[in-house]
């Protein structure tokens, strides 16, 4: 292993570029991009992070390109941002330092599904909704489901979860093993197909969430479950945020094996209601999904409705043909664009904070009163089921007095967040944005680690640079 070393970074310099781009350029030729627009679509996602473009965006459609791209920025020392959907909200795929985005969306392989063992290989530009349609036929579904059609291995790189992460858990719990792109080029496999191993360290779970810090994922190992016998899903309005945490509380630690359960304040559905020509109560609302067979389908409802009662919740309504489930779904998925419908013209600050389940009517509850207090519009929706809720401040950042106020509730939400022994962030990860919070989150000692970790795998520190800890 190479000695560590001090791995400050700056851009590199315009000859080294031009010779870099034109190495790629003849191995590579239309496939690397230079134009503005393009180099500012990849250095950019869904956050009020000030667009930072690479020099340069490369789209690779095999792992051996992969590799041979990662060489050559390695020898020039030229920094290599991974991206996938471009879905990101913390600031993941921008280019502080400038450098390389290695796009890929051209690699889309489903390279096996085996059925009976209820796995599947694919590419990381494989999106969840192409997955899902080539599943069908076999019975088979993948369950992460973050509401965006992101590609899976953005996924595993953010350690996504979703709607579906109470029952079947996040992209941590569903990943076997991965094959990955180092940052000297070199090409290793973390794991086998096998559903477990205690064989040497961890390494699939060290990629998951690694924001391409660590490398670039070009191959993924996925379960998969069985198409459930019955899928019902229904809306159950409350009196208060407080009252639908205090009934998802109660409903997890009864055991009812709810496979989704969704909050929605009462911000948040009336810009669904507008943005998706519904007529959901305006009231704070639970969006639910259970699934198994006929007869437990229905025995979950029930139990489900008896709890609601006890917090005044009601009436309990039922989506119960697949067209009404799916545009129930699909408005909630079309949560943030329908939110940004509020204030047009303002822009979206998303942020996300996961608690222990018994404070997350606490947590919500205060966040509530915080936003009321702060003058801000800020619509809140959450896969409540493990205790993972988002808000969304609307901002004009064309006005510092409100930018300066954004900022203050963000930092309390999720100092408020980590007072109840919670996270800095649920799914959405670090990226630029949130990691002046690992600190205060893991201690010195587990921040000092992941330094050193990052410097053992990658010395040159050209993967993401500027991203989860600062070198």
């Amino acid at each position: 292993m190479n000695a560590l070393h001090s791995s400050a970074r700056s851009k590199p310099t315009d000859a080294v570029i031009a010779s870099l781009s034109a190495e790629l350029s003849g191995r590579y030729g239309d496939r690397v991009v230079t134009s503005v627009a393009v180099r500012e679509q990849h250095g950019h996602s869904l956050t009020w992070v000030k667009n930072q473009p690479p020099d340069l965006v490369v789209y690779p459609r095999t792992t051996e390109e992969v590799s041979d791209i990662v060489k050559l920025c390695a020898a020039h020392e030229v920094p290599v941002i991974p991206f996938g959907a471009g879905t990101s909200l913390e600031g993941h795929i921008n280019a502080p330092f400038g450098g390389v985005s290695v796009d890929v969306s051209l690699m889309k392989r489903i390279v096996a599904v085996h059925d009976e063992d209820l796995d599947c290989v694919v590419e990381p530009g494989v999106t969840r909704k192409e997955l899902n349609e080539s599943l069908r036929d076999k019975g088979l579904f993948f369950p992460i489901d973050p509401g965006a059609d992101a590609s899976i291995g953005g996924m595993v790189a953010t350690r996504a979860s979703g709607t579906n992460a109470v029952r079947y858990g996040t992209m941590k719990d569903v990943v076997l093993s991965l094959t990955v792109v180092l940052p000297d080029g070199e090409v290793m496999k973390t794991a086998s197909r096998a559903k477990k191993s205690s064989a040497g360290y961890d390494l699939t779970h060290l990629f998951i969430g690694s924001e391409g810090t660590l490398g670039i994922i070009t191959e993924i190992t996925l379960k998969l479950h069985g198409i459930p016998e019955a899928i019902s899903a229904g809306i159950c309005p409350f009196p208060s945020v407080k009252a639908a945490c205090d009934a998802v509380i109660m409903t997890i630690q009864s055991g009812i094996p709810v496979a989704r359960i969704e909050l929605l304040d009462e911000v948040q559905v009336r810009a669904v209601n507008l943005h998706s020509k519904l007529t959901l109560p305006e009231s704070p609302l639970l969006l639910l999904e259970f699934h198994g067979s006929e007869a437990g389908v229905k025995e979950q409802a029930e139990r489900f409705g008896e709890i609601a009662a006890e917090f005044d919740g009601g009436p309990f309504e039922w989506a119960t043909k697949p067209e009404d489930r799916s545009r129930l779904w699909q408005a909630r998925h079309d949560a943030y664009w329908a939110a940004r419908g509020l204030r047009p013209g303002a822009q979206s600050v998303a942020t996300d904070v996961c608690v222990p389940i018994s404070r997350l009517a606490e947590c919500v509850d205060e966040t509530k009163r915080d936003i009321l207090e702060s003058g801000l519009i800020a619509p809140i929706v959450g896969h409540v089921g493990d205790g993972n809720f988002h808000v969304q401040p609307l901002v004009d950042t064309d006005d510092p007095a409100e930018v300066a106020v954004c900022e203050a509730f963000v930092d309390r939400l999720v100092r408020r967040a980590l007072a109840m022994e919670g996270t800095c962030t649920g799914e959405h990860g670090v990226g630029q944005k949130k990691m002046k919070y690992l600190e205060i989150e893991h201690g010195t000692a587990a921040l000092a680690l992941m330094r050193i970790l990052k410097q053992a795998v990658d010395p040159r520190n050209i993967m993401n640079p500027g991203k989860i800890v600062a070198l």
